[in-house]
């Protein structure tokens, strides 16, 4: 079937993505420093929030993802779940006025998952669907580098201004601001969608949940298998160092959050320059070449950005992390939509849940608690004047075994099928 990209479904699934992504950029980052710098300076702390917020995302993505497959509805979940995103993006710092501490980060977790819930609603178990029932296997790369140049800039907008709202008016204000950005911009591009014409799948929904765990079903699509398991390498690899990049810009490297927000800022810039020719070359080429060359580029950068060892590295900083950026966006362009090439056209939903589990669940439990791990054996150690708790800043250790184990995802990678490469080199033999 030929789908026609309409320039209303694009620019709502564009607002879609950019509310969503500033809502992820803020509690992928902002939240965990909101808690290190104002609740207890702990990193395991944060390892707990991370995970119990991907168990949230992840059980969302597949209880709802396969809800939206079963009476064959998109939009419903966008209406829905973007103002109760945005309400919970907003209430998330109360949780620091509570003491003892313990209950503090326990509200503070409690929050985050609600947030979780309602932007994997939207998002996890909705858009990425979505995103593949309204494309076809020629255009899917194209809108894929819409999507990523969608969160870039939302990515681009958080850095760029986060850590200015802090310094200047405080955590409360950004979190109040990111809230209403949420709900004014997602509402508005879930109120321009339109369902596509999918069939509600034939199964009960039990049916088709209790299908979304068993093995059989990935066995009988081996190459989004493989995919999927690039993806978990890859993102366990990255969960060890990123929710703690700006606390470690911060705190070992003595940047202000201005200052580390502005290294990110840059090098997210630099990647949206490179996300729409990528987009046309995924398109043309095929994904898997472009996903091992990402794999490559991230590792070394990663391994380079351990080096700098003060805030007098300014600019080498903001090149090795332009070159990790663009390498991310790489991989995002690449191998998103080749695992979406791969979700089978009746269960895009259930794969979709089943995505979260490799992209989201496993990556970040296993990841964030091996940084965690590294901070408290290998970090430097203070004493909390506030609090009088012990705690620990993240160390360049972290970059180096991030690298490291970012280097086994391209062997799953490697025995999967690219569709797109098998189609051109078809072509170019009729």
């Amino acid at each position: 079937m030929q789908r026609k990209l309409t320039s209303r479904t694009m620019i709502s699934i564009a607002l879609l993505t950019f509310a969503g992504e500033i809502a992820w950029g803020v509690e992928n980052q902002y939240f965990n420093v909101f808690m290190y710098n104002e609740i207890a300076p702990n990193p395991t702390y944060i390892s707990w929030m991370v995970a119990m917020s991907a168990i949230t995302a992840t059980f969302t993505a597949i209880f709802l993802g396969a809800l939206s497959d079963k009476i064959g509805k998109r939009r419903v979940f966008f209406i829905v779940g973007l103002p109760l995103w945005a309400i919970t993006t907003a209430i998330f710092p109360l949780s620091g006025y509570l003491k003892p501490i313990i209950l503090a980060v326990s509200i503070a977790i409690l929050f985050d998952c609600l947030m979780t819930f309602f932007g994997s609603m939207s998002n996890d178990a909705s858009l990425k669907a979505y995103s593949v029932d309204v494309t076809t296997l020629d255009n899917r790369g194209k809108l894929s580098a819409l999507i990523e140049v969608a969160m870039l800039v939302a990515t681009l907008v958080v850095y760029g201004t986060s850590g200015l709202i802090i310094d200047k008016l405080g955590y409360f204000s950004l979190f109040y601001i990111i809230g209403g950005v949420v709900g004014v911009l997602g509402t508005l591009g879930a109120f321009l969608a339109k369902d596509p014409d999918i069939k509600p799948t034939k199964t009960s929904y039990w049916q088709n949940l209790k299908s979304t765990f068993k093995i059989d079903e990935l066995k009988q699509n081996k190459s989004a298998l493989l995919v999927f398991l690039g993806i978990m390498f890859r993102g366990i690899a990255f969960n060890v160092f990123f929710p703690y990049l700006i606390i470690y810009l911060q705190h070992y490297l003595k940047f202000s959050i201005t200052q580390s927000s502005i290294i990110v800022f840059i090098a997210i810039l630099v990647a949206i320059l490179g996300a729409i020719p990528v987009g046309f070359i995924v398109d043309k080429i095929g994904r898997k070449i472009i996903a091992f060359i990402a794999i490559l580029v991230e590792a070394i950068a990663l391994i380079l950005f351990a080096i700098p060892k003060s805030n007098d590295f300014f600019i080498i900083l903001t090149i090795i992390g332009s070159f990790m950026m663009l390498a991310m966006m790489l991989w995002d362009i690449s191998v998103n939509t080749w695992a979406k090439d791969l979700f089978p056209e009746e269960k895009r939903g259930q794969f979709a849940g089943l995505f979260m589990i490799f992209f989201v669940l496993i990556p970040m439990i296993i990841g964030p608690f091996i940084g965690s791990s590294i901070a408290k054996t290998t970090g430097q150690t203070f004493i909390d004047p506030e609090t009088g708790q012990e705690g620990f800043i993240p160390p360049p250790l972290l970059f180096i075994i991030a690298g490291i184990l970012m280097l086994p995802s391209a062997i799953p990678l490697f025995w999967a099928k690219d569709l797109k490469k098998e189609k051109n080199n078809l072509k170019e033999t009729v």
